[in-house]
């Protein structure tokens, strides 16, 4: 199992794959199950954080008033 470090965002998702395997095989006894569901939990948590953080960050070029691309903010999708 990984320690506590911080994993990287792709690090998170494959644990998160290992742990969603692990539990589909329903042969993880009840003790271990809670543990990885817990695990899971706060993976899912922290890739959503640093999911919600990247989008943020994005941006689009419009063209300004002068045909210069300007920065703005991406809309949201409905």
């Amino acid at each position: 199992m990984p320690t506590k470090k911080q994993l990287s965002f792709e690090d998170s998702m494959k644990r998160l794959e290992e742990i969603v395997a692990r539990l589909d095989s329903g042969e993880a006894p009840l003790e271990e199950a809670l543990a990885l569901f817990e695990e899971g939990s706060g993976l899912i948590r922290t890739c959503s954080a640093a999911l919600d953080k990247a989008e943020q960050k994005v941006h689009k070029l419009l063209p300004g008033p002068d045909g210069a691309p300007v920065e703005a903010e991406m809309e949201e999708m409905p």
